[in-house]
């Protein structure tokens, strides 16, 4: 019985990853790790209960549209491997997540779309799932361990192996890398402003951010522009295309500019800088 078992998950994932069919937690059959008795009696937690797992930490994960934790565990001795793996609602918003976690300075290991491994925490993010490993052990086999197992992990899940087309709108020039964002929502700490991508800029002795919205239609880009240009006191004109200067009064000076489905926002430099922010704006836009 337990063959069929094992066997009928394993059919299962094979016509997920070739159909598209996602993967819920409790479908989900984590592999083996050998020399390691794995354990997977954990609760699934779901957005009803994920405060119970890692209290005020939730609402990060809810913003970027969590839907399920599954867990597992490894033992081997008094050595000790934990993985979870978060289930959002698409590719974007497991980037989003996985973005909010990572540092430039982590070593980036090729798994899923993207990984790293940082003191014994191994992180990745492959399709809708952010993967997250992690050990205490200093033990340089167990850690060689938990890399076997983030390998094996991200081949048994389905999903895309890309980064969001959109980041490589972004021009080259002074972009730190590794760095690069998905906001989902409250983009800048607006409500209107949501689902932006965002890089960071440093050019001689400036450091700024560049967001890139991209809309539905030229409408929706239109009206979003409008609502902020409103909220800051300027003239909304009804333009398929604008480039504006305001004062937002959380953020300072803010560089607009909007076309078509796509809208350009630059902060972090002053109003006599319009010159920089030409330039990567009309290389974005054009």
């Amino acid at each position: 019985m337990k063959t069929d078992t094992k066997l009928a998950h394993w059919l299962f994932l094979v016509v997920s990853v070739f159909t598209g069919i996602n993967l819920t937690a409790q479908d989900l059959v984590v592999p083996e790790l050998q020399g390691f008795r794995k354990s997977t009696n954990f609760k699934i937690y779901t957005k009803d209960n994920l405060r119970d797992f890692n209290g005020n930490a939730a609402d990060v994960f809810f913003s970027y549209d969590f839907i399920d934790l599954s867990q597992a565990e490894y033992r081997k001795g008094k050595n000790l491997i934990k993985l979870e793996i978060y289930r959002h609602s698409d590719h974007l918003t497991a980037f989003g997540i996985y973005s909010t976690e990572r540092s430039s300075s982590n070593r980036f290991l090729n798994l899923g779309a993207q990984g790293y491994n940082a003191e014994g925490s191994i992180n990745f993010f492959k399709g809708e799932y952010y993967v997250k490993i992690r050990t205490l052990s200093k033990n340089e086999k167990i850690l060689q361990s938990a890399e076997s197992l983030a390998q094996r992990v991200a081949t048994m899940l389905p999903g895309s192996t890309e980064m969001p087309a959109a980041l490589s709108r972004f021009p080259e020039t002074g972009k730190k890398n590794n760095e690069e964002r998905f906001i989902n929502e409250n983009v800048l700490g607006h409500k209107y402003l949501s689902k932006s991508f965002k890089a960071v800029y440093e050019v001689g002795s400036d450091v700024f951010s560049v967001y890139i919205i991209e809309t539905k239609s030229t409408s929706d880009t239109w009206k979003t522009a409008a609502i902020y240009l409103k909220e800051t006191g300027e003239d909304v004109p009804e333009s398929e295309n604008g480039k504006y200067v305001i004062a937002d009064g959380y953020n300072g000076t803010i560089f607009l500019a909007w076309e078509d489905k796509t809208i350009v926002i630059i902060s972090g430099l002053s109003k006599d800088q319009s010159e920089i922010a030409d330039q990567y704006t009309s290389e974005i836009l054009r």
